[in-house]
């Protein structure tokens, strides 16, 4: 007997736009999530279970309507889909799995990050919503705003440094450098607040690990080439 699926009916992820096409009105809005991207895949590159997207289109069943975050995190799904990857995040074809943690990035002009997306938000469900304002700063808001999701409504998490059981990470801000610009970024932690360090920042402290290395040879009259 023929049973029928609405999601059936649902377009797949290439027949959906891949975003809303609606430019990001600033760097950060892309160098923010691209840190934290890096610095997970580096952390959990043993692990195929998780997806970070940046600036892409989450759709949902209830709207043909993407809604387009600056960065979300979903766990429980494949790293990758195929050799190209997700061009959107299709939430029938992650078998209802919606990301756990969403982030925005404000910018220079308000667009309501502290109003309509945290409806849209909890209303998909995702359990965490993070709200960053790096360089123009609301009254009374703060810096890094974590929310969880209870009930149905949001509630603002205190602490610097918001540990996210359910994820296994912490978020919090530093100041730092990437890419060369050293101003104030997001970074992961661990449970007891310790950060995880940046694959540049790695790569940096290995470089000077084989110059340290390869002075101590030199006082010694070893020609590193000789070994």
């Amino acid at each position: 007997m023929f049973q029928y699926n609405p999601l059936d009916c649902l377009p797949s992820s290439a027949e959906l736009r891949d975003s809303d096409d609606t430019p990001v009105d600033s760097e950060l809005q892309i160098l923010i999530p691209s840190l934290l991207s890096a610095v997970l895949a580096l952390i959990w590159s043993s692990r195929e279970d998780w997806f970070f997207g940046i600036n892409m289109g989450i759709y949902y069943p209830s709207s043909s309507v993407a809604i387009v975050p600056d960065g979300f995190l979903s766990l429980g799904v494949e790293r990758f889909i195929g050799e190209n990857g997700r061009s959107s995040y299709v939430l029938w074809e992650e078998d209802g799995i919606a990301p756990l943690w969403v982030l925005e990035v404000v910018s220079q002009t308000y667009n309501s990050e502290y109003e309509q997306k945290k409806v849209d938000y909890a209303n998909l469900g995702i359990l965490y919503y993070a709200i960053y304002a790096p360089t123009r700063l609301r009254r009374k808001r703060q810096r890094l705003e974590v929310y969880r999701l209870v009930e149905g409504k949001y509630v603002l998490l205190a602490g610097e440094k918001i540990f996210m059981p359910e994820i296994g990470l912490g978020i919090g801000r530093e100041r730092g450098t990437y890419q060369g610009l050293t101003r104030e970024w997001l970074y992961w932690y661990d449970e007891d607040g310790n950060r995880y360090r940046t694959p540049e920042e790695i790569a940096v402290e290995q470089q000077q690990q084989l110059q340290d290395l390869l002075a101590r040879l030199q006082e010694r009259g070893i020609d590193p080439d000789s070994i």
